[in-house]
């Protein structure tokens, strides 16, 4: 490990010398203490708020207005010099600081708005983010701006010039421009802008709408089961599916009554649907799936229908199996059940893998301390690719709840690389995802200096006590090793542009560093260097991580069906229009034929499927990115998880390059081939496979 000297001189190096360095604390400390203790706190009340992530403006909601105004006014500036400019490599730049100028303001807002804990602070973040939206909205259907980055693409001299990073950025915003119908007269750009802001307010309708709660007079309920819910006074609340409760009717009540149809989530949602479509036919694409998929790895709906077909074909015996053992599970614990139903897999497949592998979690959370957690990452990262992580005390106002804390990550020749706020804890009101979040982006600056990136990581770990530090479950530890496979990609993407940053890149490509932390999660050899007991010291017994890994592979087929489903069910949602039905029937033909448990009507939840907004076309990401991270497991680091060479090589065919290179170019430089869809599937069966030998020899 890098001494704190050392550290502080490739800091003082990276920021020019003996300049004073503001952003920069020397009062490091070991990261897993960091997270194993409650920070402290400085009292200085007449200290000065540095504002939010150090933006001196927002020390108030107040300043959101400011750094929108000025956002603005940077880029109607910028636009004008972009159009007066003749066509050169400088006109990519200047697009690039016009994004950035707008991302900056546009991602901070975007995190705001949705996770601080004031009300007033949310407010102005919305109201700014739709402003900045707006405008990107105007710029896509600028003409003038539009023939400037034309003028460098037709010049094949000038074309020629262009490094390929250059290039595939300048395409990038051309295609931008394409997609907002840049090609259409000015009536129809003008109505392609305002189905956009449609867009964007519907988008925000229906995330609020998918997550709030159903209520019911509490007299529908049978008296047994109502303490199961709560109560505000008037009305028993279902806030979700209760999926791990043991009580088979509090499961069915709550799948029924919270998947409960919303009228006005309904129409939301149709409105959305129909919004999309009509902006991609506008646009002059044959369906919003083909608008969405250009530039990804599946590159056409047809593709990805093909990958997502081919493995339902491959799962349908391994899922009728693991139902056939879930049925037996229910009929061994309740023989008056015969029926397995929907609201049944999470629940008996949990019961299985208890049974078979005791992998009660409170077994393993005294040896999976947070901090512990942080240090084994830290360990993991430093071997891999030469990177440590430092917690730094914030200043006043720069983060948004005392709970979070604030890591710089620093590589042992490059110095400083960025830094990762880590909000990590539970809090009233916050969201439940676990989420990445991008407040900037990396990029070279015009001085020559890199623009470091700033990154959030938001997960809802419990507070630690006066007895023990935050204890994780083990899937605890899996969402924070891949919410830090993001973070890592954000970190080292470095690219000359902000556009394509870190995780700017496909949606398809973009989760693959995410879920190979995955794979890194669940190896004895990289687990074994950090769980310890936080009370003994103790290490984790090998054959606990063995039952734990095998134990993942209960139910794994009929989950993996299970995302079959909802992106299939997305891609027609997506697909021709007008649909062939409502909504609630191609989710009920579509269930039927692609999962296999029976469609309970009159329920509705794909009006709970809040990835519809964020990931709409796209959600067989996820099936994809675990496919290629699987080969990628498998051939590269399986062997040694340590292994610096390969760390060395994943960095620079994979993460170096954010969206800065075609994805699929990307995955054959760290395969040495291009996987076919064949070679795919097979990556995502081949994983659910037990492992035997290993199993049986760790528990010998």
């Amino acid at each position: 490990m890098l001494s704190v000297r050392r550290v502080l001189l490739a800091l003082w190096h990276q920021a020019g010398g003996g300049q004073r360095l503001r952003s920069v604390s020397t009062g490091w400390s070991p990261v897993g203490a960091a997270f194993n203790v409650k920070p402290q706190w400085r009292l200085d009340v007449l200290e000065k708020s540095t504002g939010l992530f150090g933006v001196p403006e927002l020390s108030s909601p107040e300043g959101f207005q400011v750094v929108q105004d000025n956002a603005l006014r940077k880029a109607e500036s910028l636009v004008e010099k972009v159009c007066t400019s003749p066509p050169s490599a400088d006109t990519v730049k200047m697009f690039d600081l016009l994004s950035d100028e707008l991302c900056k303001v546009a991602d901070l807002a975007d995190f705001v708005k949705v996770a601080h804990p004031d009300s007033s602070f949310r407010e102005a973040a919305e109201e700014a983010f739709r402003n900045i939206g707006t405008m990107v909205e105007r710029l896509n259907t600028n003409i003038e701006l539009c023939q400037s980055l034309r003028k460098l693409l037709d010049d094949k001299t000038l074309l020629e010039s262009l490094d390929p990073e250059t290039r595939r950025v300048a395409e990038l915003f051309l295609f931008d421009f394409e997609i907002s119908g840049i090609h259409m007269d000015e009536e129809k750009r003008q109505k392609a802008v305002n189905l956009n802001v449609v867009i964007a307010d519907l988008s925000n309708d229906f995330l609020i709408g998918a997550n709030l709660p159903n209520k019911i007079d509490k007299n529908v309920i049978p008296e047994h089961i109502r303490s199961h819910f709560s109560w505000d006074g008037q009305y028993l609340q279902v806030s979700g599916l209760h999926a791990d409760s043991p009580n088979d009717l509090v499961r069915e009540a709550a799948y029924k009554i919270f998947l409960y149809p919303n009228s006005r989530q309904l129409k939301c949602l149709n409105e959305l649907l129909s919004s999309r479509n009509a902006l991609t036919q506008l646009v002059g694409y044959p369906t919003f799936a083909h608008r969405a998929l250009l530039g990804t790895m599946a590159k056409t709906p047809e593709n990805v229908m093909m990958f997502l077909e081919k493995l339902s074909s491959k799962l349908r015996e391994r899922t009728a199996k693991d139902f056939e053992m879930m049925l037996g599970m229910k009929m061994k614990l309740n023989p008056m059940n015969r029926e397995l139903m929907p609201w049944d897999p999470p629940f008996y497949a949990g019961v299985l893998r208890a049974e078979r592998y005791n992998i009660e979690p409170s077994l393993y959370s005294p040896f999976f301390s947070l901090g512990a957690c942080m240090e084994g990452l830290n360990s993991l990262f430093n071997q891999l690719l030469g990177i440590s992580l430092y917690s730094e005390q914030p200043e006043k106002g720069e983060v948004w709840s005392k709970d979070v804390r604030k890591l710089a990550v620093v590589h042992e020749d490059e110095g400083l690389l960025g830094y990762i706020y880590c909000d990590f804890f539970h809090r009233p009101e916050k969201p439940p995802q676990d989420c990445h979040f991008t407040i900037r982006g990396g990029r070279l600056r015009e001085d020559g200096q890199y623009q470091l990136p700033v990154v959030v990581l938001m997960l809802n770990f419990p507070q630690s006590t006066k007895s023990s530090p935050t204890l994780l479950t083990p899937g605890m530890v899996e969402n924070l090793f891949h919410e830090m496979g993001h973070a890592m990609h954000s970190m080292l993407g470095r690219t000359r542009y902000q556009h394509v940053t870190g995780t700017r890149c496909a949606t398809d490509f973009a989760e693959v560093p995410s879920i190979l932390m995955e794979y890194f999660a669940s190896d004895y050899r990289v687990v074994n260097q950090f769980a310890r007991h936080y009370q003994t010291g103790q290490s984790l017994p090998k054959p606990m991580i063995s039952r734990l890994c095998e134990s993942k592979k209960v139910g794994a087929a009929s989950d993996m069906q299970l995302q079959v489903f909802y992106s299939i069910l997305d891609q027609i949602y997506h697909g021709k229009h007008p649909l062939k039905g409502s909504t609630v029937d191609i989710l009920s033909d579509t269930q039927e034929k692609f999962y296999g448990l029976p469609y309970i009507p009159p329920t509705a939840w794909h009006l709970r499927f809040s990835h519809l907004v964020g990931y709409g076309a796209k959600y067989y990401s996820y099936l994809m990115s675990r496919a290629v991270a699987s080969m990628v497991w498998k051939q590269c680091f399986m062997k040694n998880p340590f292994d610096r060479a390969m760390g060395e090589r994943y960095r620079k065919e994979m993460l170096a390059h954010g969206g800065g290179k075609e994805p699929m170019l990307m995955v054959q430089g760290m395969l040495q081939r291009c996987p076919s869809v064949e070679d795919l599937v097979d990556a995502l069966v081949s994983d659910l496979d037990p492992d035997f030998e290993t199993f049986l020899m760790d528990s010998e």
